[in-house]
């Protein structure tokens, strides 16, 4: 499989990030003239020529820039509560990144386990999985944010979010989702949305959804929300 390089700024610079100049020299050895094919992470990609070769800064010559074919048309936003491990939250953007994923919110509920987050940890293993799953695209991924604040904003798509009190209005994913829509997918902390969150996120136009009988922890939850909507895609 052909390794893929990450350089946000390629189109209007000529040298690749430090981390990916010692990936090239230390770790794959590629030497000056070699060929190298890197995303800006907006959906263009580029073919690239090494020029100059050093262990922290490689110059780069673009021999040809492309868009990358776009793998959907619809957009997914996954708006979860960061689980107190911080290793499961960073487990979940990667596995949503390589299943994809357009943008990822972490949010702060009343009963949240974790207040913050290493906002710029979950971005590195963003990265670092839309690299290897080949794709061009990398997903926003935003700070903590405020449930009042998050829900407030409008949304073209469907509105989802599961919580687990038993409640008869609940329905499958795919029995309010549309095939080809936007979707936004919001779940919340292992301590479950309080029941006033419950109530402003149906207030907001936001349908209950449930994700089978089996009760799941926050980061296994999102995932398979996540696969679900493109499941129906398909």
């Amino acid at each position: 499989m052909e390794t893929l390089f990450y350089a946000p700024a390629i189109a209007s610079g000529s040298e690749l990030p430090e981390d990916e100049s010692q990936h090239c020299t230390r770790v794959l050895r590629l030497k000056e003239g070699d060929e190298i094919t890197v995303t800006d992470g907006k959906g263009h990609l580029y073919r690239a020529v090494l020029k100059d070769v050093h262990r922290k800064r490689c110059r780069v010559e673009i021999a040809e820039a492309r868009d990358a074919e776009p793998l959907r048309d619809f957009r997914i936003h996954l708006a979860v509560a960061p689980t107190k491990r911080a290793d499961r939250m960073e487990w979940l953007v990667e596995k949503a990144t390589e299943i994809g994923v357009d943008e990822i919110t972490c949010l702060r509920c009343r009963y949240s386990e974790r207040r913050e987050i290493k906002r710029e940890r979950l971005c590195k293993i963003a990265v670092g999985a839309m690299k290897q799953s080949q794709q061009a695209v990398l997903p926003q991924i935003n700070g903590m944010t405020d449930f009042e604040a998050f829900i407030a904003p409008g949304f073209e798509g469907c509105k989802m979010f599961g919580h687990c009190r038993e409640d008869r209005t609940k329905q499958l994913i795919r029995e309010v989702y549309r095939p080809g829509q936007n979707a936004l997918l919001m779940i919340g902390p292992e301590g479950d949305f309080s029941s006033g969150e419950t109530e402003a996120a149906l207030a907001a136009g936001f349908f209950p959804v449930s994700l089978g009988k089996s009760r799941l922890r926050t980061e296994t939850a999102a995932l398979a929300a996540c696969h679900t909507i493109h499941v129906l895609n398909l």
